[in-house]
């Protein structure tokens, strides 16, 4: 029995919970990476455990979950940056989109249920096939901006379901900011489907992230009344993302996710423009904060460049 083994022996855990404890901790990180080194660092943690421990330390805990995220921002740079920059861009966008009409999906299911689709689709790298469902939610996003019955006879105006209460869908703007949004990720889409490859698929977890965020679109913003829970429950995450932003284009010297941030924002300030003169002072320090943090993304790569030569 080698030093190593007599030591996992005397913890009292072995292939136990301590182990299967780190094992959960290590799925922070790739799937290759598990494959390749998640053997030889889980009998690393093992041996290095002290006797009869049944939890990670605090230490440990963090330093998995933050080596985790940075070998997936690492990762991540295997495709090609302005390819995966719009498909996470679009994708983001789309997600909020979908957001939107959660709340209203008794009154338009067809709809909301297209939209999910296109969020599915394109989540899976399926851009052909997603750009003809988002034409067609956009087609009748537009028309319900415009108090029409385009497509189907949707009566007039759209309230949500009695769970969620808040006024009419898109009630509360023009069409100009709906339009805008569905019209960048439609250009999006053409952009992605005329490179003429499949995109690789992205993570599963961008679809709990429409009913989290029922309500929040970019467009949702009603400046008239000031904003509400969503409203506020949207630019909290919309920060936290871009922070992360910032911090994936430092760690990977790379400007894919302030790409993505720059397709998210053309949505936001066509919202701005439609509504101008109605914003508040705090409207105004929430769109100061994404062009300031999406500006950080894109300049980050290029500084964390510069201070690896020097």
């Amino acid at each position: 029995m080698t030093v190593a083994t007599e030591h996992r022996a005397a913890t009292g855990v072995g292939t136990g919970v301590l182990e299967r404890r780190y094992r959960r901790l290590l799925l922070g990180y790739p799937r290759a990476y598990r494959s390749g080194y998640g053997g030889e660092l889980i009998a690393t943690l093992l041996d290095t455990a002290e006797p009869g421990r049944t939890l990670p330390s605090l230490r440990e805990s963090l330093a998995l979950v933050a080596g985790g995220l940075r070998t997936r921002v690492i990762y991540a740079t295997e495709r090609p940056a302005w390819v995966d920059g719009v498909h996470l861009g679009v994708l983001a966008l789309s997600v909020a989109q979908l957001a939107m009409l959660v709340p209203y999906a008794t009154t338009v299911p067809l709809w909301a249920g297209l939209s999910a689709l296109a969020v599915l689709l394109i989540m899976r790298g399926r851009v052909r096939l997603a750009l003809p469902v988002v034409v067609l939610v956009a087609v009748k996003v537009c028309s319900i901006t415009l108090g029409q019955t385009w497509l189907d006879r949707t009566l007039l105006p759209v309230d949500p379901d009695g769970f969620w209460g808040g006024g009419a869908l898109y009630g509360g703007g023009g069409p100009v900011a709906p339009t805008a949004g569905y019209a960048v990720v439609v250009l999006g889409l053409l952009v992605l489907a005329a490179r003429g490859r499949r995109l690789g698929g992205r993570s599963w977890c961008w679809l709990p992230a429409a009913p989290l965020l029922a309500g929040a679109d970019p467009a949702g913003l009603d400046f008239s009344t000031g904003p509400g829970p969503h409203a506020m429950a949207r630019a909290g995450l919309e920060i936290g993302v871009l922070l992360l932003a910032v911090w994936a284009g430092h760690v990977a010297h790379d400007p894919r996710w302030a790409m993505a941030a720059g397709v998210y924002l053309t949505s936001v300030l066509a919202v701005y423009a439609e509504n101008l003169g109605a914003h508040s002072e705090r409207d105004l320090a929430h769109l100061a904060a994404l062009i300031l943090l999406t500006a950080l993304a894109a300049v980050m790569p290029y500084r964390a460049k510069r201070h690896v030569v020097l």
